[in-house]
């Protein structure tokens, strides 16, 4: 069986749930901050941050904290 990358296996799992990809959707129109993502997603602000946190590990987005706003991006 051939061996892939745990790079290339983190960013199918990452891929692989609904929130994140509506994430990275919303993404392609610009920085969104955390709360700004966690409103139409109906979930928490800490429940958010995981999913991004998982999209952080695939290397698929950055995260930068500005004052008290954590704001994301694509990367």
């Amino acid at each position: 069986m051939a061996q892939c990358s745990p790079a290339l296996d983190r960013t199918f799992s990452a891929l692989a749930d609904a929130h994140r990809r509506q994430i990275l959707d919303w993404l392609g129109d610009g920085p969104v901050s955390i709360s700004e993502l966690a409103a139409p997603l109906g979930m928490s602000l800490p429940g958010v941050l995981k999913h991004v946190r998982a999209l952080e590990a695939a290397q698929l987005v950055e995260t930068r904290k500005q004052g008290r706003t954590r704001w994301c991006r694509l990367r």
